[in-house]
């Protein structure tokens, strides 16, 4: 885990439905790790009227609020950055509550406008999804905020009162939801939707990528993953189609409040206020034309958090996502950078000589090269099965930038980097046709490259490939005879390597054997 040194960060976000929190450990600009989520559902928006937030609204917030703070007192926490959003905005009272969370509980609680909360979920979305152009559509309690990115910057949003809860306490009377009910969720969302000139516009381009964040939408895709039996721990990068958002539509209709509660993942304290949520998501995507929408785990409190981990960028956003998350990664489990990156190199080496017998391109590549720096991950749990520890960490963790599939690839390299035979089977669902020859080859060279570096000192300087039509001849270049280093990789790695190429293997070294190795005359 990260050091000492690291600072304790904690975002508070208290909702018009549910109040969370974050606590961060950081080392800003080099790495971070979550350390601990606590959710609390508070329906703040709930009992609402003209005057203002209700008083039994008010009571739960300032208990949740009070125990979030004594959290992070006791956690050690050296900042908190605490926000509200569209209930107390719009609350005749809002501004005499957020005084009572100062004055009672010593929390200063920023209200953000309808474009901030807009930025900041779109923030967190920037260090997640390598979104250049696109759409960040995010659910609440109280309202939904639409953001359009150019870019990959922040360039207009716009929040509209069409949260989960906000609707279901205007027009929903029924249970199960009744067709007149619906009928005016679904005018009332048309209508808003209406008052965005710019989102018809800009909506129906091509290259236009939808994101989607917030509890409800991060909701519906538990559901469908449970339904195709998602193999990932995860849902970085999900993908949710417009028919399975359908789908659930249909089926939350015609459940009671009590069916709705058995739905395989979905939030049972979430089941009464979902249906519009589901609504509003569905019509957007109908409106911009789109039949995906990827899913962001990061969302509003990852956005104020990123503020703080690259304020010294000129723009809160990382340059290139999928090279930090692995860094990131590789830092908070603390690995033996030196050796990484010496496996990292020989790995690289091997496919760079070798592509004229595999066949892959850059995109492979970079599968390689970050299994290569996240192989010994797990040796942070226990040595023994590390890899099967570290192929567990990546599919639990999960790696922001990278599609499901190309985490299924780094983590099982990772699986398959020092023994077993690569088998695709535990991800079968999320893979394409070719990517159990693909894991071959690729898990062979990384394979070899670790036990060409079994001594972990860099012992091995380079390999050099050479090839007929059945021999695969790899020179390793050392400036001392590698002993260990061939005994393991012929012990290990040539009968992998034999299979993936489809021809023997031979190793050879430039340097020769010392003289106890050789054998004498009387041998």
């Amino acid at each position: 885990m990260l050091s000492n040194q690291a600072q304790r960060i904690a975002i508070i976000d208290l909702g018009s439905n549910t109040a969370r929190m974050v606590v961060l450990s950081t080392v800003p600009g080099y790495a971070y790790n979550l350390d601990d989520e606590i959710r609390e559902v508070v329906r703040l928006r709930q009992g609402m009227t003209k005057k203002g937030l209700s008083t039994p609204a008010i009571s739960r917030a300032l208990f949740t609020l009070r125990l979030f703070k004594r959290f992070c007192d006791g956690a050690g926490v050296d900042k908190i950055v605490a926000t509200t959003t569209s209930a107390v905005r719009e609350a005749r009272n809002g501004l005499l509550f957020v005084d009572q969370v100062e004055r009672d509980i010593g929390l200063s609680l920023q209200i953000l406008d309808g474009e901030k909360e807009a930025y900041y979920g779109t923030l967190g979305v920037l260090n997640e999804v390598p979104l250049a152009n696109g759409f960040v559509v995010d659910i609440g309690g109280g309202s939904a905020q639409i953001s359009e990115v150019r870019d990959r910057r922040f360039k207009r949003g716009a929040a509209l009162q069409l949260g989960s809860l906000a609707l279901t306490e205007r027009f929903v009377r029924n249970d199960p939801i009744d067709k007149l009910e619906y009928e005016s969720v679904v005018k009332e969302i048309n209508r808003q939707l209406d008052t965005i000139p710019w989102l018809k516009k800009a909506g129906r381009k091509l290259d236009m990528l939808l994101v989607g964040i917030g509890g409800t939408i991060r909701n519906l895709a538990r559901i469908e993953a449970v339904r195709q039996a998602y193999p990932l721990n995860t849902l970085h990068g999900f993908s949710l189609s417009r028919n399975s958002i359908a789908k659930s539509i249909d089926q939350l209709r015609q459940l009671s409040l009590a069916g709705r509660r058995k739905i395989a993942g979905l939030n049972s304290d979430r089941a009464d206020i979902i249906l519009p949520g589901a609504v509003v998501i569905h019509t957007i995507m109908e409106r911009l034309n789109k039949e995906t929408l990827t899913i962001s785990i990061n969302g509003l409190r990852e956005g104020l958090f990123f503020e703080q981990f690259w304020q010294h960028l000129s723009y809160p956003v990382v340059a290139d996502i999928r090279r930090f998350s692995v860094l990131n990664m590789a830092r908070v489990y603390n690995y033996e950078k030196q050796h990484a990156a010496h496996v990292r190199y020989l790995a690289n080496r091997l496919f760079e000589q070798l592509a004229p017998l595999h066949g892959f391109g850059r995109a492979e590549q970079e599968i390689l090269d970050s299994a290569a720096l996240l192989h010994d991950l797990g040796t942070i749990i226990d040595y023994y099965d590390h890899h099967k520890h570290s192929q567990m960490l990546i599919t639990n963790r999960g790696l922001p930038g990278y599609s499901p599939r190309e985490t299924a690839l780094v983590a099982l390299l990772t699986r398959f980097h020092r023994k077993g035979k690569p088998s695709i089977a535990d991800f079968e669902s999320l893979l394409k046709k070719g990517d159990d020859l693909l894991l071959i080859r690729l898990a062979a060279m990384l394979r070899l490259a670790e036990f060409l570096e079994r001594g972990r000192n860099a012992n091995v300087d380079d390999v050099n490939a050479f090839w007929d039509d059945n021999n695969l001849r790899l020179t390793v270049v050392a400036d001392e005879y590698p002993a260990v280093e061939l005994w393991q990789a012929e012990k290990n790695a040539a009968s992998l390597m034999e299979k993936a190429f489809g021809r023997q293997v031979l190793l050879e070294s430039t340097a020769v054997p010392d003289i106890w190795m050789t054998k004498t005359s009387e041998d």
